[in-house]
This record gives C-alpha cells, structure tokens and sequence, in this order.
C-alpha cells in the first residue's frame, strides 16, 4: 500500500517538529511544512497530500480560510485542525467547515495520535 502523502501547518517550527515526530510512527511520507497560509495552499497545490494538519492561528491567511480552500481543491483531503484556541467553538467550527479531527494545543502524543486515528479511520 502507498503511504498517505501528509502536509504539516504551523507556524510554530517546535510544533511543526513535535507533529512530525509523533506522526511519523504512522506509514506516511511526510510531503512538506508550512509556516502560513499562504504557504500552505502553495504547497498543498504542488504535492496534493491526502493528509493535512492544520493549525488555526497563523499569519497571512488562517486555519479557517485554509481549511476552506484545500476543500475547495480537494475535497476528499483529510484534515485535522491542531490549535491552541483550544475552546470548543473554533473547533465546532472546524469540523462544520469540513475537519475530521480537531486536538488543542498543548496536546500529549496521545492526544495527538488519537486525534490523528480518528482522522485516517473515517474513511468516506
């Protein structure tokens, strides 16, 4: 089986690093991270992961429009919003807009794993 193309968003480097490391234990290929938005589409157009995490806060264009966007692009993406708003509304709101998973920062790599299951187990 192909390993699922993952794209990392944060605009914390230690967290892009941490996601990196927790996650890897899962057969992926981790296909770039991004520090923005804008970034973040730009990369998502070149290596059309399946996979995205996302964090929320961010400069240039936020989590939200992003997660948006890369629906629009691709709506069978996977994406699993990682944020420090970690209050239940942006979440809520994350999930309506089209997240499969949502974890607040600071999380565990528990917490991270989990979140993370839960986003690849529910296939459609």
């Amino acid at each position: 089986m192909d390993k699922h193309k993952l794209l990392i968003v944060d605009d914390s480097s230690i967290i892009r690093k941490v996601i990196e490391k927790i996650l890897i234990t899962f057969n992926l290929e981790i296909v770039g991270t991004a520090a923005d938005g804008a970034e973040a589409l730009k990369l998502f157009k070149e290596k059309e992961p399946e996979l995205v995490t996302l964090d929320i806060t961010m400069p240039e264009i936020d989590g939200l429009t992003v997660l948006e966007e890369m629906l629009k692009i691709n709506p069978q993406v996977k994406i699993m919003v990682v944020t420090a708003l970690s209050d239940k509304p942006t979440g809520i709101r994350a999930i309506k807009l089209g997240a499969k998973s949502f974890v607040g920062k600071p999380f565990t790599e528990e917490k991270l794993k989990e979140a993370f299951r839960k986003m690849i187990g529910n296939g459609r």
